[in-house]
């Protein structure tokens, strides 16, 4: 079958061909309806100089925003039926520890002992006609649209979990929540904010087209740039803001982050950005709560489904066959796109 691999750091991928796997114990072959195109991937192949956890060790197929319909059972694997849709819960932990009990993978106490993060980081992932994952890490998507379900297994997940921790901040009249970046995830973020809460939407972004689809999704939007803090801080009567999600997470977003959250108020750290804060007890509003999350649970993951089904959220995508693949990649690469890309295998 053919594939997108990364196959090393600072090396762009290849479309190869590759042996189509086979479900092990407890595992499920699926036949990949979608599978979206994060920025982490880029990370991998372009920022990164070399493995930054000792679980992503070249070469494995790209892909952790993967649907599909179920094409075999692996031994084991009963009450699954052909041809149903999924959505697949990407990381792939130990399984026995604390964490993993409670389906947040991610933090996964042992990682070392599995050998890599999770289906497409380490081990082969969705960029590819077919996928071999564990039946436990499938959510049934029913009827919906598996091809536009593909990046909620991150660009879904990822906010929806951060969104959630610090609901209380948002809990009352008058509140506010800010938005910084408006990729795949930032837009997303926006819907989710809109949905579970009534605080005020701020969002920013440097790109005009960006900004522009998070204000059809109600958002109050604020350029990058000249006077960007102080506009956001107008926009809540000089407080500041309840609960502010940096989506990108370099130095110039969490400074931003920084100087507009309200005394009290919450900055979470969404994006892999890299970048540092240089935190000061009196340039940081006090008792901030200032954290960073990675990913979610597959507990969230079933939520974020259940919204997506209910029409709560859709995400912008673009369509590529797995031809067009790598040129996704590059415009993903060079910031050229305006929704999440979603590798289509088996379409032209």
């Amino acid at each position: 079958m053919r594939a997108i691999v990364f196959t090393d750091y600072q090396t762009f991928p290849e479309l190869r061909e590759v042996e189509r796997p086979t479900p092990g114990p407890g595992e499920v072959l699926l036949k990949v309806a979608g599978a979206g195109a994060c920025h982490s991937d880029v990370g991998l192949f372009a920022e990164f100089q070399s493995d930054p956890t000792g679980l992503l060790t070249p070469p494995f197929v790209l892909g952790h925003e993967t649907s599909g319909w179920i094409e075999e059972l692996g031994p084991g694997v009963t009450g699954l039926e052909k041809g149903d849709a999924y959505l697949v819960y990407g990381p792939i932990g130990c399984g026995r520890c604390p964490a993993c009990s409670r389906g947040q993978d991610t933090y996964c106490a042992q990682p070392q002992t599995v050998g890599y993060a999770a289906a497409g980081l380490g081990r082969d992932g969705g960029m590819a006609e077919y996928l071999a994952v564990p039946a436990r890490n499938l959510v049934p998507l029913g009827d919906a649209d598996p091809v536009a379900a593909a990046p909620l297994a991150d660009a879904g997940l990822t906010p929806y979990h951060a969104i959630k921790r610090v609901l209380p901040h948002l809990d009352g009249g008058g509140r506010t929540a800010l938005v910084i970046g408006l990729g795949g995830l930032g837009l997303v973020a926006v819907q989710i904010l809109r949905a579970l809460t009534g605080a005020t939407v701020i969002a920013t972004d440097s790109k005009p087209a960006a900004m522009a689809a998070a204000e059809e999704l109600g958002a109050v939007t604020v350029p990058s740039g000249e006077g960007q803090v102080e506009r956001i801080r107008e926009l809540t009567g000089g407080r500041g803001v309840d609960a502010v999600f940096d989506i990108v997470g370099v130095d110039a977003t969490m400074q931003l982050a920084g100087a507009t959250v309200a005394q009290r108020g919450s900055v979470t750290i969404v994006g892999i950005g890299g970048g540092t804060f240089p935190w000061n007890f009196f340039t940081v509003p006090y008792e901030v709560n200032f954290s960073s999350t990675y990913w979610g649970t597959i507990e969230d993951l079933h939520e974020v489904v259940a919204m997506y089904r209910a029409g709560q959220i859709t995400p912008a995508i673009e369509r590529y066959s797995l031809d067009d693949g790598l040129e996704a990649y590059r415009r993903l690469r060079d910031g050229e796109l305006d929704a999440r890309a979603v590798i289509v295998p088996h379409e032209s």
